[in-house]
């Protein structure tokens, strides 16, 4: 709270004067704990008895209460302007005469999220009551400690140490090809989409995406002023033969596309790079979770595929440790590599740096990888439960797509005349919260399914609500409630 005095009129007065007017027109909410006495005193360069003056008057008004060994609290409901109006004007931003570029204008309808549903299959979720705290808390206290955390010793791609163990993880685990100098380190993958766009793509670019696909990412795409394309997924992965000659960037999720859980084959993989080839187009290849394999070993990455340097591989640890960590890379060809350090430092600098150093520790030690180990059991049972439940109570009407990697199991409806946002909303009713496939699509005839994140529900709870779902299905489908909302 600012308080100033001028001239040389009672300056008990004029403090009493300036905190009553901040209570009454909300800049002083009921609870805020104003100044010590000692400390405005100092600060305003007045005997603390003045500032002591102005606070008993206040208090003697009820404006102000003092509590003994806590401090000088502002009165709850003393504030006029909350109690005519029930907000505070003063805390509100002004209107305003200017306004947003044109691309900010759009309003996006955000996903409906749990909203406190019983069973939780969220997708891109995981279960954070299985990340080792203990150990997290230790690494990070060691360096704060001490003191080791930030001496200027790295630079924009991020902490030196950090970088190179980003690259032997990625390496080891997904065969990509990086030394610790071909990674920055970025505050998730949408940062590291972020910065690949901000040095590629040119005001009215053409970029594709996959369709149904990532929301974020076309939206993001959108806000660099790019003509964003949607095209079609199908069982192989991105049709290739439906990208736009003129597209500068493909953004695709290969390992573990999203929302359907398809793998990308080799021949499409292929395809892709060959097609970039021809078209002068780069390839952003997002492995947002296929830490967690539970069939056949991966394919090769399009990163460690690709001969001409026109992939640049990201992905983050939001999946695999804590989405609140807000640690991402992007692994890209040199042509990019100095582009993309600048763009981070002139966006968010270093980042945290307590934050990188313990999670160099965290994968130099071994944590991630024995963390991932006992993660992908827990995972297992609950994909392997959850596959079992939806083939034997909704098989009639739910396909589930084959997929051998990541946090949720999407399934697609059989009846092509019904709507899973109808299942949906039944099923919230009774407590489930699903995801739904068309309203991930951008294009004109979605598909329709239902998609099943395996960090909410604990293996036991997964059948009890699988039969909730069944129960949904037998009356969203009805013939009367069937039809989707295009059947008008």
């Amino acid at each position: 709270m600012h308080v100033e005095l001028t001239g040389s009129g009672d300056r008990a007065a004029q403090i009493y004067a300036q905190l009553r007017q901040a209570i009454l027109d909300g800049r002083l909410d009921g609870g805020d704990r104003v100044p010590a006495s000692r400390d405005l005193a100092t600060t305003l360069g007045v005997a603390r008895g003045t500032v002591t003056a102005a606070y008993d008057r206040l208090v003697a008004e009820e404006f102000l209460v003092s509590r003994r060994g806590a401090g000088t609290f502002v009165v709850q409901g003393c504030s006029l302007a909350a109690s005519q109006t029930g907000a505070h004007p003063a805390r509100t931003a002004r209107h305003g005469a200017v306004r947003p570029a044109a691309v900010w204008q759009r309003e996006t309808q955000p996903v409906r999220g749990p909203d406190g549903a019983a069973y939780d299959f969220s997708l891109g979720v995981p279960d954070t009551t299985l990340f080792p705290y203990a150990t997290w808390r230790r690494l990070v206290t060691a360096h704060l400690r001490s003191g080791r955390v930030d001496r200027g010793t790295y630079d924009s791609s991020g902490h030196p140490r950090l970088q190179a163990e980003i690259a032997r993880y990625a390496g080891l685990a997904r065969s990509v090809l990086a030394s610790g100098d071909d990674v920055v380190v970025t505050a998730g993958a949408q940062q590291a989409l972020d910065l690949v766009a901000r040095v590629v793509l040119d005001p009215g670019a053409v970029v594709a995406v996959e369709d149904p696909g990532y929301e974020a990412a076309h939206r993001l795409l959108e806000t660099h002023r790019a003509v964003v394309h949607a095209v079609p997924v199908d069982d192989e992965g991105l049709v290739v033969d439906a990208l736009p000659a003129g597209a500068r960037l493909v953004h695709v999720t290969p390992s573990h596309q999203f929302p359907t859980g398809v793998t990308m084959s080799r021949a499409r993989r292929n395809a892709l790079l060959e097609w970039a080839a021809r078209h002068d187009a780069l390839i952003v290849e997002d492995d947002y979770d296929s830490e967690f394999r539970f069939a056949d070993r991966p394919l090769e990455p399009l990163q460690s595929l690709d001969r001409d340097g026109r992939v640049v591989y990201i992905g983050s640890f939001s999946k695999s440790l804590l989405p609140a960590l807000r640690i991402g890379y992007a692994i890209a060809p040199v042509s990019l590599q100095p582009a993309l350090r600048e763009a981070r430092r002139v966006t968010v600098w270093n980042g945290d740096a307590a934050t990188q150093s313990a999670l160099a520790d965290f994968l130099a030690e071994g944590h991630h990888a024995a963390h991932v180990r006992r993660a992908s059991k827990i995972y297992r049972e609950r994909r392997d439960e959850l596959v079992a439940s939806l083939g034997a109570r909704l098989e009639p009407w739910l396909r589930v797509v084959p997929s051998a990697a990541g946090l949720h199991v999407t399934t697609l409806l059989r009846d092509p005349g019904s709507s899973d946002v109808a299942v949906a909303e039944v099923a919230r009713s009774a407590g489930v919260f699903v995801d739904t496939l068309s309203t991930r699509h951008r294009g004109t005839d979605p598909r329709h399914g239902l998609a099943f994140g395996l960090g909410g529900v604990a293996a036991p709870d997964i059948d009890p609500a699988i039969a909730l779902v069944q129960r949904a299905l037998e009356s969203a489908l009805t013939p009367e409630r069937r039809r989707r909302p295009s059947d008008g």
